[in-house]
């Protein structure tokens, strides 16, 4: 199957064949435009066409019967419209050809200089009349000089399709003549991002509003980056996407020029869109200067982010892979750097004063860090990375970063007890409402240090009262002095566990041991010995044995009844005195 291009070519000669062949005079000339030949006339080319006289005049061959005109703008085909020019024919110009004819009616020399009504005179009439007097006809014409340039600069056609294109939108934008109202930013998008910077700077000269431009740059992106700018809800706009950057050249080059063309005005663009260029730059891996543009205008405006718009910069296109979070560590420090000078300026402290917007963002971190904290690729030290960013004075209370640590831990069963109390450390037990810590007091993942806390905490509100609050650096002094008792107790309670089951563990095996070896000594004596046999000095012993020379003697008391009832109570009493 022929491609579309070869039949066109095929047809243009065709067609071109049969008003040339009408003639009764033969042919005598065969022109060259790229893969096409025509067969023409020389003296019916020259009379238009100064080039093609020179070509034939000061060509060193005596007959010379091929020309070839392969760089002509546009091709054969608008060769063959400028043939049929020179044989008289009528055709049609619109705004999608009128630059090309424009461009080739240069490049072949047919001017009015040449010859009156010449085609680019033709040409030059279409394009100020009609071309130019419209909005679309005007971006019709500058997109068909993408292929032209540098002849189309060098007549002037894209200059003045740029400030006819400029000039016309600013007015669209201030008196809309269409709905909806943002209708030519639509028609702005298919131009190339080069015009695109060219246009948009001519509306400013002319006092285009920072909204204004911002719009058209939000439709262009959208539109030529759809397969890697996310919709507004965070999702993105192509199914399936691959994750080789290496792939995205072409959008790399263009998102940093988008990048580039943003109005410097902070409230033009929306946070969003903003979140969405920076994940895609961090995506395709566009260049430091791209990315920290873009990461300083977000810190301008954070008070507005939402979850949803950080998440969007954390994540991978699919959603499941955590991007590296150095880029929202960077705008958080841009957000505090900001409102440090802000405090500085205004006279007041940064470390005792915080705005409405310092707690507004310091809510939406702690929701933020409580979306990603069931992520594996989250280390602890990125978890109180971005944490400790916000001060602790921005946050009213700790619920939001509790209810982060608390996923955190659950999500992380195997962290040991430092571990654990590491990732605790960036939370407040004393600024947790009442319901927190009561939730905390019962949670077996927190480390022991954090629910002493929040008991501790309780006990000293209800001996001050439920109105008075007591001091909260006295509470933090005695909590940590008692916290360390606690823990040396603890420390103590587990050596002495220990020596306990050791000293057990050692009774057991000493007395089985001892049973073991006296039983089978008996065994051995009751083995090797019979009937024991008495002898002289046995004897002896025992007839001595029976003699007692204090029998019946004061201390003999053999004699006394067990029965007789005696007086302990009241010794007798005796004289130590001599008289």
């Amino acid at each position: 199957m022929a491609s579309p291009v070869r039949s066109r070519l095929s047809l243009a000669m065709e067609r071109t064949g049969k008003w040339v062949f009408s003639k009764d005079i033969p042919t005598d000339v065969v022109v060259v435009v790229c893969e096409a030949s025509f067969s023409l006339h020389k003296s019916m080319l020259m009379a238009k066409s100064n080039y093609i006289r020179k070509l034939i005049f000061e060509s060193k061959e005596p007959e010379l019967d091929r020309i070839n005109l392969s760089g002509i703008p546009g091709g054969p085909e608008i060769f063959v419209k400028a043939a049929k020019f020179c044989y008289g024919f009528n055709f049609e110009i619109t705004v999608h050809n009128v630059a090309a004819l424009r461009c080739a009616a240069e490049y072949l020399q047919m001017t009015d200089l040449y010859c009156d009504n010449n085609l680019a005179g033709r040409t030059e009439d279409f394009f100020a009349q009609v071309a130019l007097s419209s909005l679309s006809g005007a971006i019709f014409v500058l997109k068909s000089c993408e292929d032209l340039l540098p002849l189309a600069e060098d007549v002037n056609i894209v200059q003045r399709c740029i400030d006819a294109i400029s000039l016309k939108a600013c007015n669209e934008a201030n008196f809309p003549s269409r709905t909806p109202p943002n209708w030519w930013t639509e028609e702005l998008s298919i131009l190339n991002i080069e015009f695109i910077g060219r246009i948009l700077s001519g509306m400013r000269k002319r006092g285009a509003k920072a909204l204004t431009l911002a719009s058209a740059l939000i439709t262009y992106t959208e539109r030529n980056l759809r397969d890697l700018v996310r919709d507004h809800s965070g999702r993105c706009t192509k199914s399936s996407i691959s994750d080789d950057s290496g792939m995205y050249a072409h959008e790399r080059e263009l998102l940093q020029s988008i990048v580039s063309l943003l109005p410097s005005e902070k409230a033009s663009l929306p946070i969003n869109f903003l979140c969405c260029l920076l994940r895609s730059a961090i995506f395709v891996k566009a260049s430091n200067s791209c990315k920290n543009e873009l990461e300083k205008r977000i810190s301008v405006i954070l008070e507005h982010v939402t979850v949803d718009n950080l998440l969007v910069m954390s994540f991978t296109c699919n959603g499941e892979k955590l991007y590296d979070l150095d880029s929202i560590r960077r705008i958080m420090s841009g957000f505090m750097e900001k409102e440090k000078n802000m405090a500085v300026f205004s006279g007041g402290d940064f470390k005792e004063t915080c705005s409405a917007a310092m707690h507004r963002v310091a809510k939406t971190v702690d929701s933020y860090l409580g979306e990603i904290a069931t992520y594996p690729e989250l280390t602890i030290s990125k978890f109180n990375g971005i944490s400790t960013l916000v001060r602790k004075g921005a946050r009213k209370v700790d619920d939001d970063l509790y209810r982060a640590i608390d996923i955190y831990l659950k999500a992380h069963p195997n962290l040991d007890e430092i571990e654990r109390e590491k990732v605790c450390s960036v939370m407040d037990p004393l600024k947790l409402s009442y319901e927190a810590r009561i939730h905390a007091s019962q949670n077996k993942r927190l480390p022991l240090q954090i629910v002493l806390h929040t008991l501790y905490y309780d006990q000293l509100k209800l001996r001050s009262g439920a109105d008075d609050q007591p001091d909260a650096a006295a509470t933090r002094s005695q909590l940590q002095s008692d916290v360390s008792l606690v823990s040396e107790n603890e420390a103590l309670r587990s050596e002495l566990k220990k020596m306990k089951l050791y000293i057990s563990e050692m009774q057991k095996n000493k007395g089985s041991s001892a049973k073991s070896i006296s039983a089978a000594a008996a065994a051995a004596a009751a083995a090797t010995s019979g009937p024991r046999k008495h002898t002289f000095f046995s004897s002896m012993s025992k007839t001595l044995g029976k003699l007692n020379p204090f029998k019946h003697g004061s201390k003999d008391t053999s004699h006394i009844d067990d029965n007789l009832a005696v007086d302990i109570t009241k010794p007798r009493r005796r004289r130590f005195s001599v008289s």
